[in-house]
C-alpha cells in the first residue's frame, strides 16, 4: 500500500472535503424551485440533526470516538474536540443556509450561497496547491480563484430585471466576499461569506435599484 506524504495526504483530504462541500450546491439550485416555507421545513430539521450530531461528538466521549474512527480524517484541525469545541463545516453550511433563506430574498440567497460553495472550494484547492504569494491571511492565487469564480456565479445567477447594475452589484459583493474569505476572522467562513455577500447585495440594491421588487422571484413558485 502506497502512503501519501503529509502534504499530499492533507490535500487529498481537502479534495474530498470540497467534493462533499460542492454537493451543497444543491441547496441554492433546489431552493430556486421552492418557496421559503418549504425550504425551511427541510433545512431546519436537517440542521438540527447535524447540530445534534456535533454536540454528541464534542460532549459524549463514546460518540466522539465513533465519529473520529469513521470521519476523523475529514475534520480540520480546529474542528477536532481536543483543539476546541468547534462545529464542523457541514453544520455551519446548514446553519448559514437557514439564516440566509430566512433573512434574504431568494435572488440574493442563490447568488450568495452559490458563491460560498463554488468559490470557497476553488480558493481552497487552488490556494493550497499553487498559492505562493501572501494575501491577507491566505494566498493571492486562492483569493484570485475565489473572485473570478464568484464573478462567474454572478454572471449566470438569476436576476430580477437583468439590469446591468445588478451585475455590478453582484461583482461588488463578490469582491467583498473575497476579502472576507481571506481575512483571519473568528467566524467560520461558511457563515461569514454568504451573510456578508447577502448583506452587501441587499444594501446595494436598496441604494442603486430601489424600485426593483427583490421578492418577485420568491413569488414565482
Amino acid at each position: 500500500m502506497i502512503l501519501f506524504d503529509s502534504v499530499d495526504e492533507s490535500y487529498t483530504a481537502e479534495m474530498v472535503r470540497k467534493g462533499i462541500h460542492l454537493s451543497s450546491l444543491s441547496i441554492p439550485v433546489v431552493y430556486y424551485f421552492l418557496d421559503r416555507t418549504t425550504a425551511l421545513t427541510v433545512l431546519v430539521p436537517l440542521t438540527l440533526l447535524f447540530f445534534s450530531a456535533d454536540l454528541a461528538r464534542l460532549f459524549l466521549p463514546a460518540a466522539g470516538r465513533l465519529y473520529e474512527r469513521f470521519f476523523g480524517w475529514l475534520l480540520r484541525r480546529h474542528e477536532r474536540g481536543d483543539r476546541g469545541r468547534r462545529l464542523t463545516g457541514a453544520t455551519y453550511v446548514l446553519l448559514s443556509a437557514v439564516l440566509c433563506v430566512w433573512i434574504f430574498p431568494k435572488v440574493i440567497v442563490i447568488t450568495a450561497f452559490a458563491i460560498l460553495i463554488v468559490s470557497d472550494s476553488a480558493a481552497a484547492l487552488i490556494g493550497r496547491r499553487f498559492g505562493s504569494h501572501p494575501f491577507i491571511s491566505k494566498s493571492l492565487e486562492g483569493s484570485g480563484a475565489f473572485f473570478f469564480t464568484a464573478l462567474g456565479i454572478v454572471a449566470v445567477a438569476p436576476k430580477i430585471s437583468y439590469h446591468p447594475t445588478e451585475y455590478l452589484i453582484g461583482g461588488a459583493a463578490a469582491l467583498l466576499g473575497t476579502f472576507v474569505e481571506a481575512a483571519p476572522l473568528n467566524i467560520d467562513d461558511n457563515l461569514s461569506i454568504p451573510v456578508s455577500i447577502g448583506t452587501t447585495m441587499w444594501l446595494l440594491y436598496q441604494a442603486f435599484l430601489p424600485y426593483l421588487d427583490l421578492y418577485s422571484l420568491d413569488r414565482l413558485v
